[in-house]
């Protein structure tokens, strides 16, 4: 066994995260020459190209993306190891990269953030509100937060921080002008906003009284992946959409919107907590999990 078997995977994934030799040469304090015949003696020691490389840009190989992700999570094993001896698992620092759907964000997680940052001021925030599906650990964050009736099978841990029901919805301004539907078969004859981010946006499934499933593909009118945009295309009679109760704290009460097929059983929607490792977790993703935990089923309530 030689002793050089970690050798350039420090620079290999600045390289990595930093898109180029030059910008993390600058991350790193070494010059960009130094950077690139690290890379080189890397790929020679291992028998394997790792990067393809143009006067202008670099990409992995195949070869290099799967050697990239168990670099990546090496780098965060060893700092989660240091972390542990130093007792930072006792005092979270750093920066806490984080993903959320802009919607959600704005409505339930800001409160949440906020007393965090109150609770733990040496951690820093990487807060991105995207309502595009992120790939957690090739974008290099330390947690999302998703709302799905069920995720994808991953390599990632899944935390469920809180359930609601979803709702069937409409305007009364839809309804006056193309009807209303008393079945969700009639589904497949309506304009129906539907969610992007789902698997299948189009294919909506309800349990009835007698405790069959009725699965319908609805007629697709909008399609969108933003829960907030649904609702106000609904309130502005442009169709009808399904949406977790937590969207509809808000609206409950207004005169315009009313809720279809009640007497069906719709799928709950869960708000889980992603993140890539639950061993070593460090203090800042744990502490932060943990407020999420106990903060969020209230804001949502």
């Amino acid at each position: 066994m030689t002793n050089n078997r970690f050798e350039g995977i420090e620079i290999f994934v600045q390289v990595i995260k930093s898109n180029g030799f030059n910008a993390a040469a600058e991350q790193l304090g070494h010059s960009s020459s130094h950077v690139s015949k690290v890379i080189t003696k890397l790929e020679t020691r291992i028998g394997t190209r790792l990067l393809n490389r143009t006067t202008r840009s670099i990409a992995l190989t195949p070869e290099g993306e799967v050697f990239y992700q168990h670099c990546l999570q090496l780098m965060i094993d060893a700092e989660q190891a240091v972390d542990l001896i130093t007792h930072n698992q006792l005092n979270p620092k750093g920066m806490l990269k984080i993903s959320c759907p802009i919607g959600f964000s704005e409505h339930y997680l800001r409160p949440v953030v906020t007393k965090y940052l109150e609770r733990y001021p040496n951690v820093s925030l990487d807060w991105d509100l995207s309502d595009k599906k992120i790939d957690v650990i090739a974008d290099g964050f330390d947690l999302a937060i998703r709302a799905a009736p069920q995720l994808d099978e991953s390599s990632l841990i899944c935390k469920r921080i809180y359930s609601t029901r979803s709702y069937v919805i409409v305007s009364k301004k839809y309804i006056e002008k193309f009807g209303r539907p008393h079945h969700p078969y009639e589904l497949a004859k309506h304009h129906c906003i539907c969610y992007a981010n789902l698997k299948n946006p189009t294919r909506w499934a309800f349990v009835d009284q007698q405790g069959d499933e009725v699965v319908v593909d609805v007629k697709q009118k909008i399609r969108c992946n933003h829960g907030q945009s649904q609702l106000a295309m609904v309130l502005a009679g442009q169709g009808i959409t399904r949406l977790p109760g937590f969207y509809l704290t808000e609206v409950w009460d207004h005169p315009e919107l009313e809720i279809l097929f009640e007497e069906f059983v719709e799928p709950e929607i869960h708000v889980y907590a992603v993140y890539p490792s639950r061993k070593h977790l460090s203090a800042k993703v744990r502490t932060f999990i943990d407020l999420l935990s106990d903060e969020l089923p209230n804001q949502l309530s």
